[in-house]
């Protein structure tokens, strides 16, 4: 995620990984129209033996506080209860505060890797910016955000629930129109997810915590491409629910966003196992259909 070089200042711009390359791009596209630049803000969890914890939580003076604090999702999944959200305008505080995040990552030696990540990493990038005092809903529907970058489409309810916070605009109690025009905000999220590795128990040497977390691993990775069949195949029912992971990521697994994987596989004949079972997962991703975003209708 962050490059061969992590721990050393990277040779060149070619060896950047993927979070320093996305928010170099992000302030970027967002430097370009100084005059709409949206508010950006930050969370840093990991999903770890099928629990959620924020990397980001801190102490009562606002410091962070090297401790991880577990939160839980909501009814929708999509959204955490009590994560926590910092504010960053540049690529380089990003990454000052993702780095410290990171720190705090599960990690073990096993016989295959001298720092084998036990957890899978989820980052999100949220954009907001406050609406115009004289716009209306439908004038900002229209009113693009940073080239580049997309808002999602609002999902419509079921009956009786209420919608999920990250498809729409900041939710507040009925008051006059006005105020209302003002206290709305536009969303659009970025999220940045790193799997933990599947792993063979019998190659990897686990055993006691390091035999769970491969077995946490191992299932929530099954349950991932679960979902990532179902909606494949245009299946009615898609098990998101059997996982935190796939219950955390159900926005962007199956909503309107833009979906990409990366699989890394070893070159080496020994992993061709391994390479395989990767580059199946891949495939099935990679069958995913989703329609377009449906178009915003006028009150």
């Amino acid at each position: 995620m962050l490059g061969p070089h992590a721990q050393d200042a990277p040779a060149s711009r070619d060896e950047l990984g993927i979070l320093p390359r996305a928010a170099h791009e992000l302030f970027r596209l967002i430097s370009e129209d100084p005059s709409r630049s949206p508010g950006v803000q930050v969370s840093v969890v990991e999903v770890y033996n099928n629990g959620i914890f924020d990397l980001l939580a801190s102490d009562g003076c606002g410091v962070t506080s090297g401790v991880k604090r577990r939160v839980l999702t909501t009814h929708e999944g999509q959204e955490v209860s009590g994560l926590t959200h910092e504010s960053v305008h540049s690529a380089e505080e990003f990454m000052t505060l993702v780095g410290a995040g990171l720190q705090l990552r599960a990690r073990q030696a096993t016989a295959v890797h001298s720092d084998s990540s036990r957890s899978h990493l989820v980052v999100t990038l949220t954009l907001t910016r406050a609406a115009s005092p004289h716009s209306t809903a439908d004038t900002r529907s229209n009113q693009p955000l940073p080239q580049g970058l997309q808002r999602p489409a609002p999902q419509q309810p079921a009956l009786g629930r209420s919608p999920s916070v990250p498809r729409r605009a900041s939710f507040v109690s009925p008051r006059p129109q006005a105020l209302r025009r003002v206290s709305e905000q536009v969303h659009a999220k970025l999220q940045l997810v790193d799997l933990a590795g599947s792993e063979c128990a019998g190659v990897s040497g686990a055993t006691g915590l390091a035999l769970r977390e491969t077995s946490s691993i191992n299932r929530s990775l099954a349950a991932l491409a679960d979902v990532l069949g179902a909606l494949s195949e245009g299946r009615g029912h898609v098990p998101y629910r059997n996982s935190r992971l796939t219950h955390l990521l159900q926005d962007a697994l199956g909503g309107d966003a833009k979906l990409q994987v990366i699989v890394c596989v070893s070159p080496g004949q020994k992993h061709v196992a391994e390479t395989l079972q990767s580059l199946g997962f891949g495939a099935r991703a990679r069958q995913v259909e989703r329609g377009r975003p449906a178009p915003r209708k006028r009150r």
